[in-house]
């Protein structure tokens, strides 16, 4: 069958960045899949055995990277943005993500006594008046800016003692050899 939208002549150095990229182990599969299904076009095989070269069932897919390859290049085997655009937070939600981060945690309800970033997401999460969509990454990132760094700033727990729990209460034991051991 006759191709609508035909792979154009590839210039040297595409080729060269094509094969390249369809021999890298580190850059993203799809990237290379794409690569590897562009030169075996560019190599005669028709989009359906090009489909097939990179473990799809239809040319349908190749066919629309050739036709985004004759338009833009190179930059058609680069991942493009898809989904839902990323979701903003304006000053009120980073200063109530910065408020959450200094309010201690509570040690029942969050099962901690210092935050992390997963268990500041929970909570955020799961407040009334939280951020029911925060990500991780979106947290690190405000508390960046704020000029938090996340390894000076975090409060841990006293080395060498430790709270147990015992039949009368709880109870304080502490490890004389803490600091032989850390250091």
């Amino acid at each position: 069958m006759r191709q609508k939208d035909p792979l154009r002549p590839l210039s040297t150095s595409e080729r060269r960045a094509l094969e390249q990229l369809a021999r890298s182990h580190s850059a993203p599969a799809l990237s290379v899949d794409r690569a590897r299904a562009l030169l075996a076009v560019s190599d005669g095989c028709s989009y359906t055995d090009a489909a097939h070269l990179v473990g799809r069932s239809v040319g349908d897919s190749v066919a629309k990277w050739v036709a985004r390859f004759n338009q833009v290049g190179l930059a058609a085997v680069e991942r493009q943005a898809g989904g839902r655009p990323p979701t903003q937070y304006g000053p009120e939600e980073r200063d109530r993500i910065l408020a959450e981060f200094r309010r201690p945690p509570d040690r029942e309800r969050h099962g901690t006594a210092t935050w992390s970033l997963n268990t500041l997401q929970r909570a955020l999460r799961r407040a009334p008046d939280g951020l029911p969509r925060v990500s991780t990454y979106t947290i690190w990132a405000v508390l960046h800016d704020a000029g938090i760094t996340w390894q000076r700033d975090r409060t841990w727990c006293e080395t060498g003692v430790a709270i147990r729990k015992r039949k009368r209460g709880e109870v304080k034991v502490h490890d004389a050899d803490a600091s032989p051991k850390k250091g």
